[in-house]
């Protein structure tokens, strides 16, 4: 079950994570308490209901520090899995087991986290045709992960970074001198994917005339919004955004938006409450 995702190094990521916990003095604990020739099993379970993302990293983290620990897992990344559900056995060198822990259980429990709650906004959407997409607001060096995690609760992923895409927003367009000339420029630069923030209805006609591909309706309540789907008449997908919640993202999906983005999918989630209790072979 070797976790594998484009564009991010799993191994140095995880050889990262334990260093920084391990410091230059190891896991003095289970070093002074724990045999060397200890063995350990143990069960990962959720303690609620979750989409499962990230078991496969923990996989790693153990066998990282112990190449040989037997690892079963008994579910998948994407699974939603009711309370009480055991997520993965494992076996091997105590010490190593205890050392990898919490490395292991953070990061299963951040990822199940962001899949859960974006699960819950996909399932507030469900039959509206809007697609939920994720934004840029991740932890810095995290985002490989955390957009992952948002693709394995059922988002799409949007704007990897400031390279695949223009995102003209309002300090853009002031110091351009307007939101014509600034996608003009983009336009001219040769830039294919290009997305207009307008944050009022008189916006549209300018960034459409000027070559926009895709605009973002920003902070706009379901009734301008409606409007605004209206006036766009399907010429650019449309994108709803700013202040969408779990009580209000299906008014919003109802108004025609061909996208809703959520910023809270990587910035609000809870850690799922996940546990690892290991027992003496």
């Amino acid at each position: 079950m070797r976790f594998r995702l484009d564009g991010f190094d799993t191994d140095a990521f995880i050889a990262a994570t334990l260093a920084e916990d391990l410091g230059e003095a190891g896991d003095i604990t289970s070093a002074a308490v724990i045999p060397a020739e200890a063995r350990f099993a143990g069960v990962m379970d959720t303690r609620e209901a979750i989409v499962v993302a990230g078991l496969g990293l923990a996989e790693g983290f153990f066998q990282a520090l112990d190449p040989q620990a037997g690892i079963t897992p008994l579910a998948a990344d994407g699974d939603y899995v009711p309370a009480g559900t055991d997520l993965m056995r494992i076996e091997g060198s105590a010490r190593a087991m205890l050392t990898a822990e919490r490395s292991a259980l953070n990061t299963v429990q951040h990822l199940s986290g962001i899949a859960t709650l974006t699960r819950q906004y996909v399932d507030a959407i469900a039959g509206t045709g809007a697609t939920l997409l994720d934004t840029r607001k991740t932890i810095p060096g995290l985002r490989r992960l955390e957009k992952y995690a948002t693709r394995v609760g059922g988002a799409q992923n949007h704007r990897m970074g400031l390279w695949d895409a223009a995102m003209i927003k309002d300090n853009h367009v002031a110091v351009a001198g307007g939101i014509a000339a600034a996608v003009q420029r983009a336009v001219g630069a040769g830039i294919e994917r290009i997305i207009v923030e307008v944050d009022s209805l008189d916006q549209i006609a300018p960034a459409l005339d000027g070559g926009a591909t895709h605009l973002l309706l920003d902070n706009m309540g379901p009734d301008t919004l409606r409007q605004a789907v209206a006036m766009i008449g399907g010429r650019v997908p449309t994108e709803a955004s700013g202040g969408v919640r779990l009580d209000t993202i299906r008014a919003i999906a109802e108004t025609g938006v061909t996208y809703i983005s959520v910023g809270r999918l990587t910035q609000s989630a809870p850690a799922a409450d996940i546990g690892l209790d290991f027992a003496l072979l």
